[in-house]
């Protein structure tokens, strides 16, 4: 890459491509330690938000948007369906490949990222700027898998299905608004402690952090205030 095209980005951007390494190494740790890849999930995340409030501060770029959706397929498409894969697998004894459930642990991740792609696309055609964007974010979806698994929930069923749920909550013509500002440090902050901790009195962080998500999943297209425009997610 040419030195002046890096100087072109800005510091929202920087954290951008951050996020996409992050989401990365959750892919990569993904069936090999589901813990890990969820923390690194978490991690990407408040990556996310972080992006968005540098560039309230700063301002974005023209190539922001497209880092932004690049690397959200990244850590909040591909990367939540390989560890909801290596969750799947790590509590089922039964060899991958075997038709019963090997197509349901490798069908539903799959759908995941279709519609994880899609939903990204509709937003950075239709949505960038408009401060609410239809159906689920999937920063918001990889969020609430991540910190149910922190939180002890490892039943292959269980996880399956949120992710189903999940998938086509990301499609569905829901408004959700975006975080202001405020909100996005307030959720970031659970997160870092749940990244940190998340065995600490009795798995407190991610059980916090998988009730606000839940909250907001629930509450936000009807009852939460809409964000300033230009925020990125």
């Amino acid at each position: 890459m040419h030195p002046r095209a890096i100087a072109r980005l800005g510091p929202a951007d920087g954290v951008t491509v951050a996020n996409g390494v992050l989401g990365f190494l959750a892919a990569a740790a993904a069936t090999v330690d589901p813990a890990l890849s969820a923390r690194l999930l978490l991690l990407a995340a408040v990556a996310d938000g972080l992006d968005g409030v540098l560039a309230e501060r700063w301002g974005t770029t023209p190539v922001g948007e497209f880092l932004d959706s690049l690397s959200d397929a990244i850590s909040f498409g591909v990367a939540p369906a390989l560890f909801v894969l290596g969750a799947a697998r790590a509590e089922i004894e039964r060899p991958l490949l075997v038709p019963e459930p090997a197509a349901l642990v490798l069908a539903v991740p799959g759908l995941f990222v279709a519609l994880a792609v899609v939903r990204l696309g509709l937003y950075t055609a239709y949505d960038v700027g408009r401060g609410v964007t239809e159906g689920v974010q999937t920063t918001l979806a990889a969020t609430l898998l991540a910190a149910a698994y922190l939180a002890g929930v490892r039943s292959p069923t269980v996880l399956l299905g949120a992710t189903l749920v999940l998938s086509g909550l990301m499609v569905a013509p829901l408004g959700y608004p975006d975080l202001r500002a405020r909100d996005t440090l307030a959720m970031g902050s659970v997160q870092a402690l749940a990244i940190v901790a998340p065995a600490a009195l009795a798995r407190l962080f991610p059980r916090a952090l998988f009730v606000a998500g839940l909250a907001y999943l629930a509450l936000a297209p009807r009852y939460y205030p809409r964000a300033g425009e230009g925020k990125r997610t």
